[in-house]
């Protein structure tokens, strides 16, 4: 329905008509409004799935029987936009079969640190990648015509009083970070709905943050779609609509709806602030009403086999020691591990899922060999079941290779609270020790939703990280372990040593209801190779079945639609013995710049498939945006002029082609000298060697005869540069330097960069 007609009937409602379309009438559908023709609308938990109640039901916890697909943590290995926008278009139509009109997700948070009890419903600690696999999770759901909500926005990066907690973090990191991985998402994918989070931000609650959901997601992105309340997010309604909340759910049984009228009546809230929400509630029922496709249906099969052939490409090989993957069927081969039977494939909370059916490998090990089995453990308890451990290392004595299926139980990750450590169960740790004294050849498979510590790490052979990769994942465990599907998935986050190593370990979750982000922009991989720190296994890191091989990397540069644009291309080669899949990694490293910046960051990927011999050309174009810092001087970004490197990689660590590129600014900002300005500064400036140039001189004459030797003259150099303008006079013997000298000259000075950085 075009504006037009949501206008003329927005004029039909009165104050407590408009009033009630801004909060729902309960759980999941939006209002009906008595003596109105104003469809009502229904939305739903997601995103690896859908979550919809029964209608009939009173509990909202009890949902319709569906498929679950990898969670947001797997699914960010994939690297692959198309297979998430699959994924997304098979979501699309499941919602369309059952009357969903908006699908709640993806969720674009920063995985700040291992321990957020959420992690596993976000993408990646990367604001590149997590906006890119949010834009392509919107573009298939809304393809099919349902609405996304991309969440929670924004810094809502634990569980811990996530209702309270205030996220205090400086305005770099805020908009290089957490507020570029929503950016990409809202622009390009054009969500219908966008779900304020729970948290604060600088001490102001998101559902009320003007700031955010007005200056910068409306005003700055463009952001023309519905915003949503999390799901009893609001504090002060009248606050949230002077902002720009336009939807609070669930309902508030009229409660905020007539504070509403109250605030309009006393002149509290101008009229039109409500108009303005109450036109995009409008928008968003009829679009979805509109958008409604009663023939639509829900093959439960086929998403099964599509959650399956996604999982097995998400799969992160992180190691392969003597090629001990995939399997050789001619060798015995044991299962150990409750999960090999019974698999954790998805986390807890708002986003899980009631599946019909489990794939478990131990099950769909059959399609391809016998192999022995042994509980090992049980899941439920962190204790050593002495009985289970001596049958699993009596079966790993008597077997040729042992896979050992592990990783954190559910009750160790969930929505609602945080982890307190990195550790597995000590269980699963003794067990995987007994085993490796009686086998060297043994391989870990892990099922987890964030970063746990690795003490087994050179102990193993194999290491499989599945992640939490949906009610599939043992099928598709076969698949790679036997070597069907050869493995290319990419970690989405760094895998530290330990707990302590990470950038957020002293700040989280913070002291009572503040947290402060105090590592700034250094959050993953940006702070381990900023500090040079060892980690168990780097960002983007993922081995394969086959090699591959990088080359003839070249550079060129276009002007397109008056922007200027880099294009980058490279050959990747299949140079091994299987067919596979890379990704192509792109990193920029900024080589001299004048402010602090990370070592290299992600500014593009791409997916390619590759048959043994076959090479192939990757092509990626930056703008200026994949050079810029958000600089808080200018409140915009902001490229410095200099040499910029061009990284490809396999991984954050592991670069196999540089080449370097001069990149000009078309907005050099001013430099702004005063008397507090060093002698450094001055000298770097061309033209402040000119209007310097007398004093500067008699400042080094006084150095070079009062210090004799090399070394001197260099201590008396670095002393000068890191000198004050004002203390040049009394520095320097000779009554001609005088205060009144020093002032008119930074007059010139200052005179003199804002002509340069006009030219």
């Amino acid at each position: 329905m075009d504006k037009a007609k949501i206008k003329e009937i927005l004029g039909t409602l009165t104050l407590e008509e408009k009033a009630s379309l801004c909060s729902g009438a309960d759980f999941w559908h939006t209002k009906k409004i008595e003596g109105k023709d104003i469809p009502v609308i229904m939305m739903s938990d997601g995103p690896h799935g859908l979550r919809k109640m029964y209608e009939s039901s009173v509990n909202p916890n009890e949902s319709i029987k569906a498929v679950c697909f990898p969670a947001a943590c797997a699914l960010a290995c994939s690297f692959d936009r198309e297979l998430v926008q699959d994924m997304g278009k098979a979501l699309g139509n499941e919602c369309q079969s059952e009357g969903v009109a908006v699908l709640l997700g993806p969720g674009a948070n920063i995985k700040r640190s291992p321990l957020c009890g959420r992690n596993f419903e976000y993408f990646s600690e990367d604001p590149y990648l997590a906006s890119q696999m949010a834009a392509s999770h919107i573009k298939g759901v809304q393809s099919m015509g349902v609405g996304s909500s991309l969440k929670h926005f924004a810094a809502n990066n634990q569980e811990s009083r996530r209702l309270s907690v205030s996220s205090e973090i400086d305005e770099r990191a805020f908009r290089e970070i957490y507020l570029s991985a929503f950016e990409y998402a809202v622009k390009e994918a054009r969500p219908q709905t966008v779900m304020c989070s729970y948290n604060k931000i600088w001490g102001e609650y998101s559902s009320q943050n003007k700031r955010l959901l007005t200056d910068i997601l409306r005003d700055e992105w463009g952001f023309e779609g519905l915003v949503v309340s999390d799901w009893g997010a609001v504090d002060d309604r009248v606050k949230g609509v002077k902002a720009g909340l336009d939807l609070e759910m669930p309902a508030s049984m009229g409660k905020n709806d007539r504070r509403i009228v109250d605030a309009v009546k006393n002149s509290e809230l101008d009229e039109a602030d409500l108009d303005k929400v109450a036109e995009r509630v409008l928008s968003l029922i009829y679009t979805g009403d509109e958008n409604r496709q009663y023939a639509a249906r829900w093959d439960k099969d086929k998403d099964r086999a599509l959650a399956r052939r996604i999982a097995a490409d998400c799969f992160v090989l992180l190691k392969n020691e003597k090629k001990i993957l995939p399997l050789d069927t001619k060798k015995k081969i044991a299962f150990i591990g409750e999960f090999a039977d019974k698999p954790r494939f998805q986390g807890g909370g708002s986003s899980h899922i009631n599946v019909e059916q489990t794939a478990s490998a131990l099950e769909y090990s059959k399609e391809y060999a016998e192999v022995g089995y042994a509980q090992g453990y049980i899941t439920s308890e962190d204790r050593t079941d002495d009985a289970l451990l001596a049958e699993a290392v009596g079966l790993a004595e008597q077997s040729d290779t042992v896979v050992i299926f592990a990783g954190l139980p559910d009750a160790f990750e969930s929505e609602g609270y945080d982890r307190q450590h990195m550790r597995m169960p000590q269980c699963q740790l003794e067990l995987i020790d007994k085993v490796c004294e009686v086998n060297k050849n043994v391989v870990v498979v892990l099922h987890n939703g964030s970063p746990i510590e690795l003490p087994f790490a050179d102990k193993v052979k194999g290491i499989l990280e599945c992640y939490l990769a949906g009610e599939m994942v043992g099928a598709a465990q076969c698949d790679v372990l036997f070597g069907k599907v050869n493995p290319s998935g990419k970690l989405a986050e760094t895998f530290p040593i330990k707990l302590s190593d990470n950038p957020s370990y002293l700040n989280f979750p913070g002291e009572g209801d503040t947290v402060q982000y105090k590592e700034g922009i250094f959050v993953g991989y940006r702070y381990y190779e900023k500090k040079d720190m060892q980690v168990r296994f780097p960002f983007g890191h993922g081995l394969s079945y086959t090699e591959f091989e990088y080359s003839d990397i070249s550079l060129s540069a276009d002007e397109i639609n008056e922007k200027d644009i880099l294009t980058v291309t490279v050959t990747i080669k299949n140079t091994g013995k299987r067919d596979g899949k890379e990704t192509v990694e792109l990193y920029v490293r900024d080589t001299h710049s004048s402010v602090v910046r990370p070592e290299k960051e992600l500014k593009g990927f791409e997916k390619v498939s590759l048959k043994v011999g076959e090479s192939k050309r990757v092509a990626f174009k930056l703008d200026k945006r994949a050079f810029a810092y958000y600089n808080t001087s200018i409140n915009d970004w902001y490229v410095e002029y200099g040499e910029f490197e061009i990284l490809i990689g396999s991984s954050s660590a592991d670069i196999r082609q540089k080449a370097s590129v001069y990149v000009e600014t078309d907005n050099v900002i001013p430099m702004h000298f005063t008397l507090d300005s060093l002698g450094g500064e001055v000298m770097s400036f061309p033209e402040g060697r000119k209007i310097f140039g007398e004093v500067l001189k008699l400042v080094n004459m006084g150095f070079d005869a009062a210090q004799a030797d090399e070394n001197a003259q260099m201590a008396a150099q670095a002393m000068f540069n890191d000198m004050p303008l004002h203390a040049m006079v009394s520095f320097v013997n000779d009554e001609r330097i005088t205060r009144e000298l020093i002032e008119n000259m930074v007059i010139d000075l200052n005179k003199a960069a804002i002509e340069y950085a006009k030219k």
